[in-house]
């Protein structure tokens, strides 16, 4: 009796040990976007759709008498414009292949602002017509690389011809009627033509929004450098990409800043003081520009760095121009100054400096 119930024992425990067991495993599956190939007519017809949609928005803003675009925001009212980048840069396709379209043309009308700052919307206009024809005239069979090159040669005498024909600017009267034109406004026109005849050629001209309900013209002497701020996260104004410091003192230097211990000595004086510091050196990376960066974020100090103009010898005469006219000493070996040893009273001062991504006045 007892063998008989080892054996009972055994077999239901080896038969457990064998019976399938519940599975706990879990799978999991990445899906890639897949990536849509379009060849020939396809694929022009797709290209031709999105440059003619974004074309065709921008192309009612064209001159004085032009019309105004409504743009929805994501926050916010509406916003009616009629300057064609800004509409243009605001268009998104839900079609991936006309999309590619409307980024082309974006980038046309995006080069014409940051080149000429003006003739968004002819340029996109030109654009389409370049495009539309070009199309048309492949299809029908024509040597697409002869067409490039022709295309090429007609925009060069296209353009000699548009300078022999061009009428400078000459007079307080021509900058007014060109500014009433851009703005829309007599007012604004007068105002923006009494600016720039004040400044000149080579003066720097920026509108602000005013607290007051007076538009009112302010003169400042300075300079203006053609270099920007070297992290966007030592901007203040993150809607319009600028960094305005009033009153800052200027560290000059052809030094290039990557141990923040050669700083911290400045820095912890200027805390004390609480004075915002503006730095012009050969380049501001590593952990010095970390330091700056969190220090900044946390409002513990007020600080923009900009990389020196210019290249080899010219970069030391500019340095050197930059503190002349801030009234700081130049922090360089060559003259026996480290940054270790810079005291407050080597720094310059600036009534007001604005840094934007590509310029600071």
């Amino acid at each position: 009796m007892r063998l008989s119930i080892a054996a009972s024992f055994l077999f239901a425990a080896s038969a457990a040990a064998f019976a399938p067991q519940p599975s706990f495993s879990r799978t999991s599956t990445t899906a890639l976007d897949a990536k849509k190939v379009s060849f020939k007519e396809d694929s022009r017809k797709a290209l031709v759709a999105g440059i003619n949609a974004v074309a065709d928005a921008v192309r009612v803003t064209l001159g004085p008498k032009g019309r105004n675009v409504v743009l929805e925001r994501n926050y916010g009212a509406p916003e009616i414009v009629n300057d064609g980048v800004t509409i243009a840069r605001e268009i998104t396709l839900k079609d991936p292949e006309k999309n590619v379209g409307a980024k082309l043309i974006q980038e046309v009308a995006s080069k014409s602002d940051s080149k000429a700052g003006d003739g968004t919307t002819t340029s996109t206009i030109m654009t389409q017509a370049i495009v539309n024809n070009g199309i048309r005239a492949v299809t029908s069979g024509v040597n697409p690389v002869a067409l490039n090159i022709g295309i090429k040669k007609a925009a060069r005498l296209v353009a000699d011809r548009v300078k022999e024909i061009a009428v400078p600017v000459s007079g307080i009267d021509d900058l007014r009627n060109v500014a009433t034109i851009a703005s829309g406004s007599v007012d604004m026109g007068r105002i923006i033509a009494q600016a720039q005849d004040k400044v000149g050629d080579t003066g720097s001209t920026v509108i602000e929004e005013s607290q007051t309900l007076v538009d009112e013209i302010e003169f400042t002497e300075g300079l203006t450098i053609d270099r920007g701020f070297v992290s966007p996260y030592l901007v203040k104004d993150q809607e319009r990409q600028v960094a305005e410091m009033m009153s800052p003192r200027v560290l000059v230097t052809d030094a290039k800043i990557d141990n923040v211990n050669e700083i911290v000595p400045l820095l912890e004086q200027l805390v004390k003081t609480k004075e915002p510091i503006f730095i012009v050196a050969e380049d501001v990376t590593g952990e010095a520009l970390s330091a700056l960066v969190v220090n900044k974020m946390r409002g513990v100090l007020d600080v923009v760095a900009i990389k020196a103009p210019g290249f080899g010898m010219r970069r030391k005469e500019y340095l050197q121009d930059i503190a002349i006219a801030t009234g700081a000493t130049y922090v360089a070996e060559e003259v026996g100054i480290t940054l270790d040893s810079v005291t407050l009273d080597m720094l310059g001062t600036a009534e007001r400096v604005v840094v934007a991504k590509e310029q600071t006045t």
